[in-house]
């Protein structure tokens, strides 16, 4: 044993030289030189901080690896779903989060639609930024295409907590929010906000996303006890100005008859008057010109004499597109590596696992579309460039996404984009050569 008087003038010693005292202290005790090598030295606080610095910068870079196996799952070990979902925000908004430091996205991307061309065919699906508050951002994340909403009428607290879920082994959520929403005021107040800020900027800007070859859209909801036409109208009134695009959201499974609006005597009634007010209007504030094509978004729940009668409504109506999917309230728990009660929460399940359920129905409306000129947009379980050749290549126009992105982190767009444009050069092709390839 090493005397008490011994050990403490070891520990004075090991304290002030953290860094190299172990060692020697160590030494004067053993002869063995063997255990001495294989003693290492603690690392300073001068090490620490170079790594953490370097870890820092790295992931500055969007696409860093930092960013989906570091970060992302520290903020999901640390929050629930919901907490997850608005600190994501609020570090888009704060100017908090990783850049993309080079992207400039190659001509094999482009896409040609509503007469106007998009840079890349990947899109943020509304439900992410409901209330607008991140539309800049997202682009600067690569994204040719981005969707806010839903947004309501009135504003409305959505359903009580908790009502956002993770299934993270199988990189999938489930939830109800109910179209919690700030409102046409508020929303409408800040786009205001940014078009004039950034029409001062760029004068001679030809979209709503005030990026060259992007589109913003709006996605429109209604209140929980609003009115199933006139919520739409009201919607198209305050947004048909600021908007490169509109999408009527009557598949979103949280709010209650909502879906029944899938029915198609009432969603030919409602699109044929959305159409209406959509023709009525002055212009859009960037191209009075121009007035904003209508989609609808539908559901991925649906027998195929369903989707055939809204692909009907929709040609009836003279819409310009429809988007599947929604979320799902399937359950494939034979698919689900998540086991427990929390996969039968009620709400919509999006992720991983939708999309076989989403492209199944995707190829349905296809056969009952293709002889039309509506524009399809495929969404639902999107997490990869190969996930995307799919969907363009039964009849997807463009693609969007949403939970991978909380999965997968900001370099998402640009790696799906690198991901698709490698195979289209394989194949020697285009995104719009490839669009509707499986119908020949």
């Amino acid at each position: 044993m090493i005397p008490l008087q011994a050990t403490r003038r070891l520990s004075t010693r090991f304290l002030a030289h953290p860094s190299v005292s172990f060692k020697r202290c160590f030494s004067q005790k053993t002869s063995s030189t063997t255990l001495q090598s294989k003693i290492l030295p603690l690392p300073s606080s001068t090490f620490i901080l170079v790594v953490a610095l370097g870890l820092g910068a790295y992931s500055l870079d969007a696409r860093s690896a930092a960013n989906e196996y570091i970060w992302c799952p520290l903020i999901r070990f640390f929050t629930d779903a919901e907490e997850g979902h608005k600190l994501g925000i609020n570090f888009l908004k704060s100017g908090v989060y990783p850049r993309l430091f080079s992207d400039v996205d190659d001509p094999v991307l482009k896409v040609n639609v509503f007469g106007k061309t998009l840079s890349n065919p990947v899109g943020m699906a509304a439900g992410f930024d409901k209330h607008g508050e991140v539309i800049d951002p997202l682009f600067n994340l690569g994204f040719g295409y981005v969707e806010i909403g839903s947004i309501t009428p009135l504003p409305q607290p959505g359903n009580p907590l908790p009502r956002f879920f993770r299934l993270s082994q199988d990189e999938a959520v489930i939830n109800r929010y109910g179209f919690n929403s700030v409102g046409h005021l508020q929303v409408l107040t800040d786009l205001k906000r940014r078009f004039t800020k950034l029409h001062v900027q760029n004068p001679n800007a030809n979209s709503n996303s005030f990026r060259d070859e992007k589109m913003l859209a709006i996605n429109l909801g209604k209140n929980k006890t609003g009115d199933e036409v006139d919520d739409y109208i009201k919607g198209v009134q305050n947004f048909g100005p600021y908007a490169d695009a509109l999408v009527i959201n009557v598949s979103s499974p949280n709010t209650p008859g909502l879906r029944d609006l899938q029915n198609e005597a009432k969603l030919t009634n409602l699109l044929t008057k959305v159409v209406a007010e959509r023709n009525n209007l002055e212009g859009e504030l960037i191209d009075s010109t121009r007035k904003p094509p209508i989609l609808v978004k539908v559901a991925p729940d649906l027998t195929e004499p369903e989707i055939k009668s809204i692909a009907q409504s929709a040609k009836d109506a003279k819409i310009d597109g429809i988007i599947l999917s929604n979320t799902t309230i399937q359950r494939p728990v034979d698919q689900l590596i998540t086991k427990g009660s929390i996969v039968q929460e009620t709400g919509g399940l999006s992720g991983k696992p939708l999309k076989p359920i989403s492209l199944k129905a995707f190829r349905i409306l296809r056969k009952y579309t293709k002889d039309s000129d509506l524009v399809l947009v495929g969404c639902g379980g999107i997490s990869n460039g190969k996930d995307a050749i799919e969907f363009a290549k039964a009849g997807a126009t463009y693609i969007e996404l949403y939970t991978a992105f909380a999965y997968k982190g900001p370099g998402l767009a640009r790696k799906i984009k690198d991901e698709i444009t490698d195979e289209l050069k394989r194949e020697g092709k285009t995104w719009m050569e490839i669009v509707g390839s499986d119908d020949k």
